[in-house]
């Protein structure tokens, strides 16, 4: 587990040296990026601004107690709130660029195919296919990460443990997601189901944490996103190549 989690981190790094290679590919990949980026700052506008209400709401329970406590309820709801909104707005932020910026990224991944020899047949997915089969993904993986959120949230009120495991927990389950998204051009690109996407990299999930993490962990620097989903997106064409062409040893 450990050394597929180190070989994941090359494949992000190999992924930053495939991408910045080519000034073309820099730009492909960031265009995206930034309609997204746009769309999400407005979004986390609107949570902040409203943020007081959104807790006031869902601490409902807590209109007989105490000022005191009602306020010391309503902060710990807050910032729960904000630190979920935070977690899914990566994984937000993946999709939505991969379903605008589909074409883009298909390029790169072909670019980065070709280099390491080629898709034999290979489908040529299209902005409109591009962007249902993300649509679909993207709804089945922030579905997946709401269900892990719930109980995490609630989690997050147990003294030491919400401090603690409770947030490593979130970051691995979301990195995990996040890799999934980033490997589907090119197992479409293969006529691979996702649930055949989900059962391949289950059996090197060491290997995608690997390459997801430290790209979850990026993305929350503000802007950061614009240089490393390309990245990360050339490191998951590498990953899925060495998967679906049986070179599991080396991957």
């Amino acid at each position: 587990m450990i050394k597929d989690f180190g070989a994941g981190v090359g494949l992000l790094l190999r992924g930053f040296s495939l991408v910045f290679s080519s000034p073309k590919r820099v730009l492909m990949g960031a265009l995206p990026a930034v309609i997204t980026a746009v769309l999400m700052i407005g979004g986390w506008v609107l949570l902040v601004t409203n943020i007081d209400s959104i807790a006031g709401w869902l601490t409902g329970f807590a209109d007989s107690w105490s000022d005191t406590w009602k306020s010391v309820v309503e902060v710990a709801v807050g910032i729960s709130v904000i630190a979920a909104g935070l977690g899914l707005s990566v994984l937000l932020f993946t999709a939505i660029t991969l379903m605008i910026g589909g074409p883009f990224y298909e390029y790169i991944s072909e670019e980065v195919e070709d280099e390491l020899g080629g898709v034999p047949d290979a489908e040529q997915i299209g902005w409109w296919r591009g962007f249902l089969v993300g649509l679909r993904g993207t709804l089945l993986l922030v579905g997946t990460s709401i269900l892990f959120a719930i109980p995490l949230f609630f989690c997050g009120f147990i003294p030491i443990i919400g401090q603690t495991v409770v947030p490593v927990l979130a970051v691995l389950i979301n990195g995990y997601l996040l890799g999934i998204e980033l490997t589907g051009i090119p197992f479409t690109r293969r006529g691979r189901t996702f649930k055949q996407r989900r059962q391949i990299l289950a059996t090197r999930r060491g290997l995608v944490l690997g390459l997801a993490v430290p790209t979850y962990l990026l993305c929350l620097i503000p802007l950061a996103a614009l240089v490393v989903i390309p990245a990360a997106m050339a490191g998951g064409t590498v990953l899925s190549h060495r998967l679906l062409n049986g070179d599991r040893a080396r991957a």
